[in-house]
């Protein structure tokens, strides 16, 4: 999705696609400006014991917009991303990011898998990517691809 589609989410999903009313609710609760942190939607997601995506969708279909990614790619105003390359990367850190490459990409949800297993933030996952020139994809909450 480019900047110019921006609150235009909706258009990103099949024209049935349709709200969880308990997603759209919790959702109501958590928004302002119209925009949701990356955190907020998590935790409605483990709340509700529904999948990032179910939450990601109805936040697109209520054309709201998410916030303060916990990678630092995007939601900051006003530089848009926070996050920056690490100064340096354990091997072991560079193997993990290795493994879980698929077409020379990483998943967010693989960075999320990595911080705990090297008891870091995953902000530092992503600093390690940039570093590495590794590209995040596949946002848990569907805001990109």
């Amino acid at each position: 999705m480019t900047h110019k589609d921006a609150g235009h989410y909706a258009a990103k999903h099949p024209p049935n696609a349709k709200c969880n009313p308990q997603i759209a609710e919790a959702l109501k609760k958590k928004v302002v400006d119209n925009k949701i942190t990356c955190v907020a939607a998590h935790k409605i997601a483990h709340k509700l014991k529904v999948t990032p995506a179910e939450v990601g969708l109805t936040i697109d279909l209520l054309e709201n917009r998410i916030s303060k990614c916990q990678l630092g790619l995007f939601g900051y105003s006003p530089q848009k991303r926070i996050v920056k390359p690490a100064e340096s990367v354990s091997p072991q850190l560079r193997e993990a990011i290795k493994k879980a490459l698929v077409n020379n990409r990483i998943s967010c949800k693989s960075c999320w898998d990595i911080a705990p297993k090297f008891g870091i933030a995953k902000i530092n996952v992503s600093a390690v990517c940039e570093a590495l020139k590794v590209k995040i994809c596949s946002c848990r909450l569907g805001a990109f691809g």
